[in-house]
């Protein structure tokens, strides 16, 4: 899936050597998430769940994928994390309703644990979808109006629109209903100016990435000619 071609010298094709790798750490980034979301931590002024500390990450590599590779390759991966979250709480649903062993179970410590993960991630896909897809879509739309000039202005912008839509479906799939009114409304706003923060704080090493691979991969995508219906995953 991920194994791709570009041309180079000579018209002669050659695999992306690090497309892989990102989208490994891409998808990880998501399942380690989702586990760590189901503690709602706080930090200074902010409470927020678990997984808000690695989350954004996810963000920065799905810019940092559409700005180098393009909104077509940067769609599979969306959707192999999509995949790969949903067997995540597939599996923990099967372990959980199987009767545990006499002995040695930890069948209560599992549950207190990983009991809100289904929930946890049906809301994380939910948001997932809408807002890395917006995110993605935005970051292609505003190179090619600008031609590939202010990285910065794509990345931020995409992101405060992007992880806004993910907040605020995500907490109220994953607890509404479970957690205080005021506690979800704090969770939100905390949520969101964190990821954003982390954005912005991260837009240097966002830059250093983005121009190492670029260089390294031979390859500046501009989805000018590209279908953006998130369900075609054929071109």
């Amino acid at each position: 899936m991920f194994l791709d071609f570009v041309r180079g010298k000579g018209d002669v094709a050659r695999p992306l050597r690090h497309l892989t790798t990102i989208a490994v750490i891409f998808v990880s980034v998501l399942l380690i998430s989702n586990v760590a979301s189901s503690k709602i931590v706080s930090l200074g002024f902010f409470d927020f769940d678990g997984g808000t500390l690695l989350f954004p990450l996810s963000y920065i590599f799905g810019d940092v994928m559409t700005e180098v590779y393009g909104y077509k390759r940067t769609r599979k991966v969306i959707w192999l994390g999509l995949l790969m979250a949903v067997l995540m709480a597939l599996t923990f649903m099967l372990v959980n309703a199987l009767p545990a062993a006499a002995e040695g179970s930890n069948s209560e410590a599992f549950n207190a644990v990983l009991g809100w993960t289904p929930r946890i991630v049906l809301g994380s896909v939910v948001a997932y979808f809408f807002g890395e897809f917006s995110n993605s879509y935005l970051m292609a739309k505003i190179k090619i109006w600008m031609e590939g000039k202010y990285l910065f202005v794509r990345t931020i912008s995409s992101t405060i629109v992007g992880e806004g839509i993910d907040t605020v479906i995500f907490v109220l799939i994953a607890f509404y209903g479970v957690l205080p009114s005021e506690l979800l409304v704090a969770i939100i706003i905390s949520n969101y100016i964190f990821k954003v923060g982390v954005e912005v704080l991260f837009t240097p090493f966002t830059y250093v990435i983005v121009d190492l691979l670029k260089k390294s991969e031979g390859i500046d995508v501009y989805d000018k000619k590209t279908n953006f219906n998130p369900f075609r995953l054929k071109d």
